[in-house]
């Protein structure tokens, strides 16, 4: 774990202007740490690998499939049709005709084969992509049991640690899968001091929250907005 005072962690201190009434603050007063500052290096799991959650996709699933469905059954009744003796149904024969006539280079063609390939890509993604982006996979362990956390539940709770630190006014927390982001606003306090609390505070937090790959630290804090 890395201390606040450690030297890679840098702490940036914008210069600012002495204000004209007493009491005010500017807003560009503020205290940042290094977003690469890691408080929790990732652990082996003893019950296995916490690999990401995969979705089902039953909507895209399910409209392909009624899809698919549709347009065979309506292509097999034409050609059983044909087989009988009765003439093709005219979307067939429009289509070949089309198909059979117009150039390759012809906009229209162009066009249905850009959007075959874009329907194509689409698919193609959903099928090797996991999703489920706002589950975080948590530590296995013990094998055969899997958990995961939800983002905003996530920054939900470094927010409710952040907010007890002394001098922090308010505070906005955003968990990302790699990133957790904090941008605190303080009223009195160093605004070092303040950073090198939350620092401690949310490192500690996240190596609680039990993921399997703890987000790197961003800690952010800065003066209220002079009023008038």
């Amino acid at each position: 774990m890395t201390e606040p005072h450690d030297p890679e962690h840098r702490t940036q201190r914008l210069p600012t202007t002495r204000p004209v009434e007493q009491g005010a603050v500017l807003e560009l007063d503020q205290s940042a740490s290094s977003a690469a500052h890691d408080p929790v290096p990732t652990q082996q799991e003893s019950g296995g690998r916490a690999g990401r959650f995969w979705s089902a996709r039953r909507i895209p699933a399910a409209v392909l499939a009624l899809v698919i469905l549709g347009g065979t059954g309506l292509l097999l009744y034409d050609v059983a049709a044909v087989q009988t003796g009765q003439p093709a149904m005219q979307w067939r024969r429009t289509l070949a005709y089309e198909l059979a006539h117009r150039p390759l280079d012809n906009i229209w063609v162009l066009a249905g084969a850009a959007a075959a390939v874009v329907i194509g890509l689409w698919l193609f993604v959903l099928a090797i992509t996991p999703g489920l982006r706002d589950l975080l996979p948590m530590r296995r362990d013990r094998p055969g049991v899997r958990a995961g956390l939800d983002r905003a539940a996530a920054a939900l709770v470094l927010r409710d640690r952040a907010i007890e630190v002394s001098g922090v006014q308010s505070v906005r927390v955003r968990v990302g899968r790699g990133k957790a982001g904090v941008r605190a606003v303080s009223h009195f306090r160093e605004l070092d001091d303040v950073r090198a609390d939350l620092d401690t505070v949310l490192g500690s937090g996240i190596k609680e929250l039990g993921l399997a790959r703890p987000p790197s630290l961003s800690v952010h804090v800065r003066r209220p907005a002079k009023k008038g």
